[in-house]
């Protein structure tokens, strides 16, 4: 399972939601014990942005991987 710590905006969520939609395999997205699927668009919107989030997801697709480090942030 790959994972990657992001921050996001609330106004950025439906970019990252649209991007995570591109992908053929399941992408989680969560914080704690908080876990939404990354391709609903309420479910994202339900998450506290003033956390680190982690992406989980197992699959490849370059063009996520790139939008993802975008927002990546060291822990």
């Amino acid at each position: 399972m790959l994972q990657y710590k992001i921050r996001l905006k609330p106004d950025e969520a439906g970019d990252f939601v649209a991007a995570a939609s591109k992908c053929v395999f399941d992408v989680d997205i969560s914080y704690n014990s908080f876990i939404v699927d990354a391709k609903s668009i309420i479910g994202v919107l339900g998450l506290n942005f003033d956390q680190i989030l982690t992406v989980s997801y197992n699959g490849h697709d370059a063009n996520f991987e790139e939008y993802l480090k975008k927002y990546a942030v060291a822990c």
